[in-house]
């Protein structure tokens, strides 16, 4: 409970700047509602949701002072599992084509907003479980291992925007999941859109993190 506490207290300005953004989304979506009439992009309170999690995961087992081993991979596979719903709030532009043209700026506002919150709550989540890894991996195996989890994400949102994958089908439905993913490796010249978009987003994603790292790692550093 004291370590609760103690998080809590020493994260009191990103958990504001977290609320902050997340309130700001939804009051944009209830304005939204209140003009158009529709709940069309009500959905995209879910995806917040959704991308809550995986932070939500980082701050628990930021928390604890000395993780089982066992119980930290568990964690870490759940994790892994719900990350790449964070940054999956970015593909929900694709949705502004079905927008009218004199509230077009608004819906453009809004879904950038919840992104933007999506986002900001992915680097964090990755931060976070960087500091955890760092007592677990080498210097030189994190650097590999970073890059790939970011690219890993990518290839997670494909599945989620494209082939409508959710992340807890991987219990639910695991053939139909595995069978594609095997497909898409296999045979990558039948599959093209996918390891494109994986590149591409990947590295969109790489480069917000190292973007995202040295702004948080400079706010950080104790002055001398």
């Amino acid at each position: 409970m004291n370590n609760i506490k103690h998080l809590i207290t020493a994260r009191f300005k990103i958990f504001a700047i977290l609320t902050a953004c997340m309130a700001f989304s939804i009051i944009l979506l209830m304005i939204r509602m209140k003009l158009t009439h529709s709940f069309f992009y009500l959905f995209l309170v879910w995806n917040l949701f959704l991308a809550v999690i995986p932070f939500a995961i980082t701050t628990y087992l930021s928390s604890i002072p000395k993780l089982n081993k066992l119980w930290f991979v568990f964690w870490f596979g759940v994790w892994l599992l719900f990350l790449p719903n964070a940054p999956y709030i970015i593909t929900d532009l694709i949705h502004l084509r079905l927008s009218s043209k004199a509230l077009i700026w608004l819906d453009i506002l809004t879904v950038t907003t919840f992104a933007f919150t999506g986002l900001l709550l992915f680097y964090l989540s990755f931060i976070d479980m960087i500091t955890i890894l760092k007592t677990y991996l080498k210097k030189k195996t994190l650097d590999i291992f970073i890059p790939g989890l970011l690219v890993l994400s990518a290839f997670g949102v494909y599945l989620g925007r494209f082939l409508r994958y959710n992340s807890w089908e991987i219990i639910q439905n695991p053939s139909a999941l595995f069978s594609d993913i095997f497909q898409i490796i296999l045979n990558p010249s039948e599959h093209l859109e996918p390891w494109f978009f994986t590149l591409i987003f990947g590295t969109f994603l790489n480069l917000g993190f190292w973007v995202f790292q040295s702004l948080y790692e400079s706010q950080n550093q104790v002055p001398s």
